[in-house]
């Protein structure tokens, strides 16, 4: 229960003191209670009627000092013995004496008997065994009736039935509402009671179908009050789980949905009955409807569904924690809170405060992202959040943003080689050098002329053996990646093919490490490899948040989440598909499709940055730390293998780290070596200035206002790039895949973003070495 108790109270009644009460006493002590004696029944009586313990022991071992069934008759014949224990203390008997019967002492009002026993550890068995029991059991009646004298006084209608639908309580509200009294309604089924004709046909079967299987409904219903009109409410219904994990009750919560006359009108009844004769309380409690969220201190614990029409009665607002546990029960979060509130029964204060504080935290959205200072404490990060993490504001404007969507289906006109072998020799020589880390994308963009993507994606499929795997022929494949790359903007200074090339290959460097290479298989290869070569396809060189605030026809199309991810993936299948000469599917089996596809929708998807800690935290719970332990407790040489072997058992650590990877090598510029990550870091910059040159020209909101290019600090943003989603990243990427190059590398880098911001410079490099 909720409610805190106090400590449990015992009364001894004992004529004389002996070792018997000297054992409860002593027992008590040992357990924390309150303990008082008492040595006549008079003042047993008098005692119990002024402290309401909830434990009485009684010596029933010798009638000659006073009766013992009287006095428990006494007790028993007032009203606060309803909830009290009262234990028996008989004599213990030989063992050639036959048991006597309990039924005189039930019959006189005991509830139990104790045979004689000195021992205080006995007593305090027996102590601590009642209170785990039977106290806590009438503590939670007790309680009951608190929380049923509540719902009689709360102003929403409340219903609760059986898991059978059977009536079982309705409070006042409920009565004033539907206009029966609760004697007409009590042990009736729902079926019994009149239905409006105003409800959708299959709205009840919706209704019984979803709360059935464990989950909250809420919505907008239509009821027939007792006189025959109908009355439009506002319904919650949750299931409440009981014993053996079923569903025993189920409590719906109704306000009138105020939007038509009757209801208004049969609102000011309702106020005329509650507030006759006090006009200042009627008018300070307004029935004016009021956004329910407005006053809430947590909105993210509220559904807001209605809320425009929410009722005009006073705002409140409904427990958090009643809407997770109304979640399906099978969901780990309700485990988890289940456990929680278990543990908070039994805690002390300072425990089950702590323990508050955390339901507090569980009950929010974002889980994983750190919290910022103010904007002005760190502008460049706040903005970059603001830009990269959330979809921004919906539509300020009228304005349209629609960008070129020409998709490009023809590749004949692009001059590409038949083979991997007939690749010019400066382009061969180039890619000769293209497994390591410091391979210079820049130079293959220059002498491709802005075609990185095919050469270097032939060279890397090739190396995977990806058509072999999709039983392709070079030629589709080629085609293939002639046409994602014809799909790519050369105009945008980053998100173009050149930026693909980069991922697809920082992608193929991770998948040849050891550890990397141990943990997945062959198909998630091909998908990483496929998933980094689309991951930007079509990208119009603008953020999801712009998107959004332009309410271009993409965002709208995909309801203003992952936007452009979403687009990325579902255009490249299209192109792919609608041309048998660039199908690259086409000749694999459907099982293995759509086990691949879901793979690259998954890693694609997971380069949207507004679920990026929650990804990494992921990880680093999942995979870091449970290998760090292996590793701590095992001392083998074969423990690295037993370690990717484990991974490779459970599709959800595979899935965990193909995620990792595609993120870092989406954003690994700021591991490369120095000159290519300056370069990265211009082009970045340059797309976010043009973007708010955008948002200016168009009267949109400023998604990122530090980014204005007569101002901006490219050292400091990329400062605070580094400092907010790199760095932790990495580490744990690196403490998976070892990869001490690239940590040099971020390290040197971060170092030289930090001297230039030192000096005062907003450009990529100091004055003296633009003008060399």
């Amino acid at each position: 229960m909720r409610l805190t108790q106090d400590p449990i109270q015992v009364l001894l009644i004992f004529a004389k003191e002996d070792s018997q009460s000297d054992g409860f006493w002593w027992a008590c002590d040992r357990a924390g209670y309150r303990c008082n004696i008492a040595r006549t029944p008079e003042s047993a009586l008098e005692c119990f009627l002024d402290k309401h313990q909830e434990i009485i022991v009684i010596d029933h071992r010798n009638s000659r000092y006073f009766d013992a069934e009287d006095i428990c008759r006494s007790i028993r014949a007032t009203k606060p013995s309803e909830h009290t224990m009262i234990l028996a203390v008989v004599p213990r008997t030989s063992a050639d004496e036959e048991e006597t019967s309990v039924l005189p002492l039930l019959n006189a009002g005991f509830d139990r008997q104790f045979k004689e026993n000195s021992s205080i550890t006995a007593c305090y068995n027996e102590l601590v065994q009642i209170e785990h029991g039977e106290v806590r059991s009438q503590f939670k009646l007790r309680a009951c009736n608190a929380v049923f004298t509540a719902l009689d006084h709360c102003q929403e209608a409340i219903e609760i039935t059986s898991e059978d639908h059977v009536i079982q309580y309705v409070n006042p509200a409920f009565e004033r509402m539907m206009g029966y009294h609760k004697g007409e309604l009590i042990g009736k089924e729902l079926t019994e009671l009149p239905k409006s004709d105003k409800n959708c046909a299959d709205l009840i079967d919706n209704i019984n179908t979803f709360i059935k299987k464990g989950k909250e409904w809420q919505g907008v219903y239509y009821a027939r009050r007792k006189t025959g009109d109908s009355i439009q409410q506002h319904v919650k219904i949750t299931p409440v789980i009981g014993q053996g994990g079923k569903i025993r009750h189920f409590v719906s919560l109704k306000r009138l949905h105020c939007t038509n006359e009757n209801n208004k009108q049969l609102y000011k009844s309702h106020r005329d009955e509650k507030y006759t004769g006090d006009n200042s309380q009627s008018e300070s409690h307004s029935f004016k409807c009021k956004n329910r969220r407005k006053d809430s201190i947590d909105v993210k614990s509220i559904t807001s569904q209605s809320s425009d029409a929410a009722p005009s009665l006073p705002t409140r607002r409904y427990s958090s924690m009643a809407r997770i546990h109304s979640m399906t029960i099978e969901a780990p979060i309700t485990k988890v809170i289940n456990i929680i509130n278990a543990a908070q029964e039994n805690s002390p204060i300072t425990v089950a405060e702590a323990l508050d504080r955390v339901l507090e935290i569980l009950r929010t959205t974002e889980l994983y992202s750190p919290q910022l200072g103010t904007k002005d404490e760190d502008p460049h990060t706040s903005d970059l959040v603001g830009g990269l993490m959330t979809d921004g504001l919906r539509r300020l404007s009228g304005n349209e943003y629609v960008f070129s969507k020409n998709v490009n289906l023809s590749h004949s006109h692009l001059s590409v080689p038949n083979t991997i072998n007939d690749v010019p020799p400066c382009i061969a020589q180039l890619l000769d050098n293209e497994e390591s880390w410091d391979f210079n994308i820049f130079e293959l963009e220059a002498v491709t002329n802005k075609r990185p993507l095919v050469y270097l994606g032939l060279k890397i499929f090739a190396r995977f053996g990806v058509s072999e795997f999709l039983n392709c022929s070079e030629a589709t494949l080629r085609a293939w990646l002639q046409m994602i790359e014809a799909n790519y903007h050369s105009s945008n200074s980053y998100h173009n093919s050149t930026h693909a090339a980069d991922v697809l290959h920082a992608t193929a460097f991770f998948l040849r490490k050891e550890r990397v290479k141990g943990s997945l298989d062959h198909l998630d290869e091909v998908a990483a490899l496929i998933a980094a070569t689309i991951h930007d396809v079509d990208h119009p060189g603008r953020t999801n948040s712009f998107l959004c605030n332009a309410g271009s026809e993409l965002a709208v199309l995909y309801n203003d989440t992952a936007v452009l991810e979403s687009h990325h993936t579902a255009l490249a299948f299209q192109l792919t598909i609608k041309d048998s000469k660039c199908n690259i599917f086409k000749n694999i089996d459907r099982n293995r499709y759509r086990t691949l596809r879901q793979a690259i929708i998954d890693m694609v998807l997971a380069t949207e940055m507004t679920k990026h800690f929650e990804h990494v935290n992921k990880f680093v719970n999942s995979i870091n730390k449970p290998m760090a332990s292996e590793e701590t407790s095992s001392h083998s040489e074969g423990s690295d293998c037993e370690c990717t072997a484990n991974i490779k058992n459970f599709p959800d650590n595979q899935t965990l780290i193909k995620r990792m990877m595609i993120k870092c090598a989406d954003v690994a510029n700021p591991c490369r070596p120095l000159e290519l990550c300056i370069e990265w870091a211009g082009r970045i910059s340059e797309e976010y200035f043009a973007q708010t040159d955008e948002e200016k020209r168009q009267g949109l909101p400023v998604v990122m206002p530090v980014f204005d290019r007569n101002t901006c600090s490219i050292p400091k943003s990329q400062i605070s790039f580094i400092d907010y989603f790199i760095t932790d990243m990495f580490d744990a990427w690196d403490a998976f895949a070892h990869l001490p190059v690239l940590m040099q590398h971020l390290a040197n880098n971060y170092k030289h973003w930090k001297t230039l911001d030192e000096l005062k410079c907003k450009s990529v490099r100091l004055p003296s070495e633009n003008n060399n």
